[in-house]
């Protein structure tokens, strides 16, 4: 990993998902077949990225970083499983996220099979086809912070009780409905952030 990619992966942490992208909801994360370790899975990936020719890698995800820039091993499971992978391709900007799994080393190791996939449809003599399948993963904005369950459900500062989040949730829930001319993004947001809420209540 060059310097460059060491300052860029340091800020990693929090994970910064793509904006426009959805997220998964809780209740629809499963645990994947896969067998892997955060270590294993952060390995494979890179390996993956540097056989595909990736520069300025920045791996983000909830999990704190180590000097090297990438995720502690040994840290505690985060809240949200989310990765976001940002990196130059060709001199153009992509990102690969998932949150699919309910486990960061899951949500890696997809992204890394991904990667794998495309990569094999240029080995299998049709890169044209390669270069087409990845087009959707440009235009993508750059990292920025993610906003918290408490400052999504308008409580920026204290500890707000049950019955002030589900007030809140309610009337954020009728304003963002899509079927309502709401923005479905902002609407999804909310839903992830009351059950941050509510899993932190129990």
């Amino acid at each position: 990993m060059t310097n460059n990619q060491k300052q860029a992966s340091t800020e990693a942490f929090p994970l910064a998902w793509p904006e426009g992208k959805p997220r998964t909801l809780f209740a629809r994360r499963d645990r994947s077949r896969f067998r892997t370790t955060l270590a294993g899975a952060c390995h494979s990936l890179m390996s993956e990225l540097t056989r595909l020719g990736a520069r300025n890698v920045v791996l983000s995800t909830n999990v704190p970083l180590r000097t090297d820039g990438l995720p502690y091993a040994s840290a505690k499971p985060p809240e949200d499983p989310g990765v976001a992978v940002y990196f130059t391709y060709k001199k153009i900007q992509m990102c690969f996220a998932c949150d699919r799994w309910d486990r960061v080393q899951d949500n890696i190791q997809a992204i890394r099979h991904t990667i794998a996939a495309l990569r094999g449809v240029a080995r299998w003599g049709t890169g044209d086809m390669m270069e087409a399948a990845f087009q959707g993963f440009t235009a993508l904005p750059a990292p920025g912070r993610q906003k918290t369950w408490r400052e999504v459900l308008g409580f920026p500062n204290g500890n707000p009780t049950k019955a002030q989040v589900e007030a809140n949730y309610l009337r954020l829930r009728s304003m963002h409905h899509p079927d309502k001319g709401g923005d479905a993004p902002l609407f999804h947001d909310v839903q992830l952030a009351y059950e941050q809420a509510m899993r932190r209540a129990t």
